[in-house]
């Protein structure tokens, strides 16, 4: 065992000479990358492909209008009314998608993809099986009150806290809602009984780590909102050219007092999806993202 430690100890001697002479350590491995426009060795065609194959699942499309649901709340509310049923086209290792009907619209939800990497994975899977719009609609904890919660958020900015943003696009400190789909959400809230506000929100990879300084930090830059997906989402739709539209519900103070997390009837699906069908009717059928 000694001898093996002494090898591991050279070893990391030989890297930290390594950096140090290259000027490597002055950033994180995350900030370095200058690959943004270098396609990957990994596609997620490829990774389907090879799932149909094992499974033996039949080729065909999912739904154009696709739905993450990181809580679950609206898939188990579909499922409990008896509404959706597994697609049958839907490859992923990891995830189950059902469709469902609503107020005329065929979409594709799926539940409990939780975080900025597992969303991305799963968009990244999505928008090559036949998605045209993804719409994110995550819990989320308040920052900046709007009001008695609960409430939604359109995120048309995302704080990137979290790493999955920075494989896709160079260091900064936002991510942004691409401009044409803001455009066309403009007023497409009107008849929701609910509250829709528009803002920035946080995304970050460890909520059990939101201190008071960091809430504090987040808010004088005029953020709504806490979550763990958008930032990264938004990166992923800007570096592919897709369109995709984040909503944060706001249902939460951090558990900071109790009769925390109440997102109302349902809980909050019936105005999720009333949400979801107003982007879908803004959206719905021109696809196409203008390049800003």
């Amino acid at each position: 065992m000694p001898v093996v430690q002494d090898l591991w100890l050279q070893d990391q001697d030989q890297i930290c000479t390594m950096e140090s002479d290259t000027g490597m350590d002055e950033q994180p491995p995350i900030l370095r990358r200058t690959d943004f426009d270098r396609p990957s060795a990994f596609h997620p065609q490829n990774l389907l492909r090879e799932a149909r194959r094992q499974r033996g699942i039949p080729a065909g499309d999912v739904p154009e209008v696709c739905i993450l649901d990181p809580d679950g709340d609206i898939v188990r509310h579909l499922k409990a009314a008896g509404e959706a049923r597994p697609n049958p086209y839907w490859a992923c290792y990891h995830t189950t998608l059902f469709d469902f009907e609503y107020r005329g619209v065929r979409y594709g939800i799926i539940g409990c993809a939780v975080g900025a990497s597992f969303a991305v994975l799963v968009a990244e899977q999505l928008f090559v099986s036949g998605c045209k719009l993804l719409v994110s609609m995550t819990s989320a904890g308040q920052i900046a009150p709007r009001g008695k919660l609960p409430y939604f958020v359109l995120i048309e900015h995302a704080l990137r806290d979290e790493g999955c943003s920075y494989h896709y696009l160079p260091a900064s400190d936002y991510s942004y809602l691409r401009p044409a789909l803001k455009a066309r959400l403009n007023g497409a809230f009107s008849s929701f009984s609910g509250r829709v506000h528009r803002g920035g929100s946080w995304t970050t990879d460890a909520p059990f780590r939101e201190t008071e300084e960091a809430i504090v930090r987040a808010r004088k830059r005029g953020v709504l909102s806490v979550e763990m997906e958008a930032a990264a989402l938004y990166a992923f739709a800007e570096a592919r050219d897709k369109a995709v539209v984040c909503f944060a519900h706001v249902t939460n103070e951090m558990a900071r007092k109790e009769g925390d997390f109440e997102k109302g009837e349902a809980d909050g699906s019936r105005d999720a999806l009333e949400v979801i069908a107003a982007v879908a009717r803004a959206c719905v059928p021109s696809w196409e993202v203008d390049r800003d």
